[in-house]
């Protein structure tokens, strides 16, 4: 039986590089050398793919991360800071991951590219930030972008407006790897072209690919030319991550022996939070466990809020030499994600991704940092966009701050209904974004409406029923309110 796998791997291992290799001849020059490096990754993770057998990790062999693995940022932020942080800021790089569409929140083109407070899209406000830094202590922290083939174009389009802006500004790309069938796991591309139905046959591989795309790019050799010691890594939407400048002086103060090549960012879970990545020990290593390598047995466990306390936020600081090191050693080793996906036409095709958290047990010294919630904001729907625009928050230097007015740390809890999902629609349904200074929780459900200079305090839930509207009035102040279907307002 063994045998007769192994046999059957080896023919779809055979037919999938003779399918490569015909893709590869239909381009010439500096695209076919991109496209072979391209390949050669996606070759070793098909390979990969084709040798799992069963869940990537074993229960019964989950253990929980030894206290000292996991730092309260409190405590690093005790040590203080050097006189001069000019110095660890110079050997920094910001890297934010710019590959996503707005296409979720109803927006053509790169999310990053979205509006979010006062006129600012996510990338004026990452400049913003970056910019002030380099002007405050008179250094070059440069930005990197890594872009998808679905974000490139316009993006670099963009950038010429920064021209005159004190932050570098460098982009490279990350792969293009071909969707396979479901069932026959070859290509479904016919060429290597973007366009009609060959479009569907490609995608970019998760930001697991942020290792390989970087080293092939030479951008990674260039920045440690420049004497570039560490990255910070983060989603463009994610408007808590900011540069912070205890955490990279925790990093570039250890003594060389003991230099941590990798910290994650973790903030402790909440209900909302359920689904996200945990750090956990597993064979001697600390390592991201991800809901979708959870054994279905377990994934009530792996959701309790007691059991596992923290999650990813996705910001993470990693060490150039020590990624330079495992590319050369080919030694980065993260878990496959396969992602189904139906396409339009209604073919069932398989991506093979990764995550970039998951290469955490590759890195000597790793650790997590439990950071404040603050530093997780990410902006995933109009819902998470009402808060960042609210006075909830304060705009200075590209970064945002939780209003001093608001007498408790927590945001509050917002669902908009379907009519609010894309961004356009949702503008047009607030004439001004409410006071929600007061506000715990706000439900929206139906064609509602809000006039000028709303209050929002306590529990507001506005549900207008099939065919109703209800236009909240300017000026209205509503705390501890449901507002019904025929504009009943009753106390909540």
């Amino acid at each position: 039986m063994a045998q007769f796998q192994e046999m059957m791997r080896q023919q779809l291992e055979s037919s999938m590089d003779a399918e490569l290799e015909k893709l590869v001849d239909t381009v010439t020059g500096a695209d076919r050398d991109v496209c072979m490096k391209d390949f050669k990754g996606f070759k070793n993770l098909f390979h990969r793919f084709l040798q799992v057998k069963g869940p990537s990790v074993e229960w019964i062999k989950i253990k929980r991360p030894p206290e000292d693995s996991i730092q309260p940022y409190d405590k690093i932020a005790a040590r203080g800071l050097p006189d001069s942080v000019a110095a660890s800021l110079n050997k920094l790089v910001v890297v934010k991951l710019n590959g996503g569409l707005g296409t979720s929140m109803g927006c053509k083109g790169p999310k990053s590219l979205i509006s979010v407070r006062n006129e600012n899209t996510f990338l004026d406000l990452t400049v913003q930030q970056i910019e002030h830094l380099n002007k405050t202590y008179n250094t070059d922290v440069p930005l990197v972008l890594m872009n998808s083939f679905n974000t490139d174009e316009d993006t670099k389009k963009i950038l010429q407006k920064y021209t005159h802006h004190r932050v570098k500004i460098h982009t490279f790309n990350q792969s293009r790897y071909p969707r396979i069938h479901k069932e026959s796991l070859l290509p479904v591309a016919a060429n290597l072209s973007m366009t009609g139905q060959n479009a569907d046959g490609w995608y970019p591989p998760g930001h697991g690919d942020i290792y390989a795309s970087f080293y092939n790019s030479g951008l990674l050799d260039k920045l440690i030319a420049q004497g570039k010691e560490y990255i910070f890594v983060s989603n463009i939407d994610n408007l808590g991550a900011t540069v912070d400048l205890h955490i990279l002086h925790h990093l570039v103060s250890q003594p060389n022996g003991k230099r941590c090549e990798f910290v994650m960012e973790v903030t402790d879970k909440t209900r909302a939070d359920v689904k996200g990545g945990t750090l956990i020990q597993y064979e001697g290593k600390l390592r991201l466990l991800e809901i979708a390598q959870v054994p279905k047995a377990h994934v009530d466990e792996f959701k309790s809020v007691s059991k596992f306390k923290i999650f990813n936020t996705n910001n993470l600081w990693i060490s150039l030499p020590a990624i330079k090191r495992l590319q050369e050693q080919n030694a980065m080793d993260m878990e496959i994600i396969v992602n189904p996906k139906t396409l339009d036409g209604g073919l069932n095709v398989v991506q093979l991704e990764t995550a970039v958290g998951a290469a955490i047990k590759c890195f000597d010294n790793a650790m997590g940092i439990n950071v404040p919630r603050s530093r997780f904001l990410p902006v995933k729907t109009t819902s998470d966009l009402l808060l960042v625009m609210s006075n909830l928050y304060s705009l200075e230097a590209g970064s945002l701050t939780m209003s001093p007015k608001r007498e408790f740390p927590t945001t509050p809890h917002v669902k908009l209904g379907s009519s609010f999902t894309k961004v356009q629609e949702y503008l047009t349904r607030f004439e001004s974004i409410p006071d929600m200074l007061e506000l715990d929780h706000l439900t929206v459900s139906g064609d509602v409406t809000f006039g000028k200079n709303v209050s929002l305090k306590g529990t507001v839930i506005i549900i207008a029923n099939h065919g109703d509207r209800i236009d909240i009035p300017a000026g209205s102040m509503l705390e501890n309110k449901i507002v019904s279907g025929n504009l009943r307002i009753l106390d909540h």
